[in-house]
């Protein structure tokens, strides 16, 4: 069975959404929290654990947050989709939440079906810091060349 996911997270304690075997991600602590809740009890009592591993639509650096972020997995657990959520989320820390979670066809991939992805900037231009949550927005002096603010904008467009 494959689940979808949609998660959000605080970043700022994280290295990360990526596993590394150097440092504590977001990838890693929602894995371990869902292979608790897929594990279950063998004949002899013991639980038998089932590795769970997430596909991410996408990847955050160290210190970025996601809001809406979607991850699948397979398993061969049968859980209701409350455990997928409420249960995941009790073994997760405060700065981790799991949304939703809904049966999707094998053919679904977080990262290859996407339509669109988003991300918000928050910079302030005024003579103090912000009071933006820590890490949510940062105050930045306007670059070389920017007078106006469209010129501004200008510089922070993606490309596809």
């Amino acid at each position: 069975m494959r689940i979808a996911l949609g998660v959000e997270y605080d970043g700022s304690p994280f290295c990360g959404w990526q596993s590394q075997s150097e440092g504590q991600t977001v990838q890693d602590a929602l894995q371990r929290a869902l292979s608790q809740i897929a594990g279950d009890q063998i004949a002899s009592g013991q639980p038998a654990a089932e590795h769970i591993s997430v596909i991410a639509a996408g990847r955050t650096d160290t210190g970025v947050h996601a809001l809406e972020q979607v991850v699948h997995f397979n398993t061969l657990a049968e859980r209701p989709l409350t455990a997928w959520v409420r249960g995941v989320n009790a073994l997760l820390p405060d700065s981790i939440a799991v949304r939703w979670a809904h049966p999707v066809p094998d053919e679904f991939h977080a990262r290859f079906s996407a339509h669109s992805r988003s991300y918000r900037y928050l910079f302030d231009q005024s003579s103090r810091a912000p009071c933006y949550p820590c890490g949510q927005g940062g105050l930045v002096s306007r670059p070389a060349g920017c007078h106006r603010d469209a010129d501004c904008r200008a510089i922070l467009i993606g490309r596809s």
